[in-house]
């Protein structure tokens, strides 16, 4: 059966002890709230994730634990880029052979690679293992480097496990492009917002979200997707104005502002590694307020 991405997905935060060693029993934990609350996937470790942050070892284990404790409930999907290549390509071997459903890949690090290289990095990945492949478009991360629709329809043309993307240029133009050229190939090609601007992307062919906000407010998030995937626009425009000033309070020092929000509702996941900060008691104190100011306090689950 092919693996079919839709609706809210979660890319988990990193869960970390106060000496910042792995806390792979509150992941464990973390995982099963998203589950239960609505995730329709699993993808670790994004950005938000701390990726750059861990050990390859380190991504390893937890990779293990999200696929052990997922059990096949939802699809998972495991980043693997890294900053050296071959480091990505061993983070791909293992996720075939720990039974991960996918990978999913960012363009490379800090170099600015031709359009060629692009394809080429791509392929090799792609080629190098049997699980579908979904790709990661966030120009905003790597100095401008992002894929473009004659690049996707290159990779569709020649990977038939290349199934999404995540397109996190926050560009409707770029958004756009990207779209046209994969939905005229492959009409079943997921194309997977970064955080959750639905509305503008639902509407357009957009299968979903990589939610940031359902770490927090994981009902909200759900009736966004459910509210523009029913066509109601106003309520979907209104649900996406309260999200999107939540994404603003949570991208400063991003995941820093999202961990410390977690505190708010009752789900502690530790510090964030550095050379990040973590959300000082005055920082989730104004983050709490926030919430409560927005109704989340009341509306969302509290604890695990």
């Amino acid at each position: 059966m092919p693996l079919i991405l839709k609706g809210v997905m979660q890319s988990p935060v990193t869960p970390l002890k106060h000496d910042f060693s792995p806390d792979l029993e509150t992941f464990e934990k973390l995982l099963d709230f998203h589950i239960r609350t609505g995730a329709t996937a699993i993808s670790w470790p994004h950005h938000k994730g701390e990726s750059l942050n861990l050990t390859i070892a380190e991504r390893k284990a937890f990779a293990e634990v999200a696929v052990k404790v997922v059990a096949k409930r939802v699809p998972v999907s495991i980043h693997v880029s890294a900053l050296a290549v071959e480091d990505s390509m061993d983070l791909a071997r293992h996720a075939q052979q720990i039974g991960a459903d996918a990978i999913i890949a960012i363009t490379p690090y800090f170099w600015k690679p031709t359009i060629e290289g692009l394809y080429d990095y791509f392929v090799r990945l792609g080629t190098s293992i049997d699980l579908p492949l979904i790709a990661y478009n966030s120009p905003s991360y790597l100095s401008g480097l992002e894929f473009t629709g004659d690049l996707t329809r290159r990779l569709i043309e020649r990977l038939p496990n290349f199934i999404g993307m995540k397109e996190a240029s926050f560009n409707s133009e770029k958004y756009l492009e990207i779209s046209r050229a994969a939905l005229a190939l492959r009409p079943t090609f997921a194309m997977i917002s970064g955080v959750e601007f639905l509305a503008p992307a639902v509407p357009l062919g957009g299968a979903g979200s990589y939610s940031s906000a359902g770490a927090i407010c994981p009902n909200l998030c759900k009736e966004l997707y459910d509210t523009c995937v029913a066509g109601e626009s106003k309520r979907a425009r209104e649900l996406q104005f309260k999200l999107a000033r939540l994404w603003d309070l949570f991208r400063d020092q991003y995941p820093s502002s999202l961990k410390g929000g977690m505190v708010a509702m009752g789900r502690p996941v530790g510090p964030t590694r550095p050379p990040l900060p973590t959300a000082s008691k005055e920082r989730q104190a104004y983050i709490a307020t926030q919430l409560e100011e927005l109704g989340i306090l009341d509306t969302e689950p509290h604890g695990w």
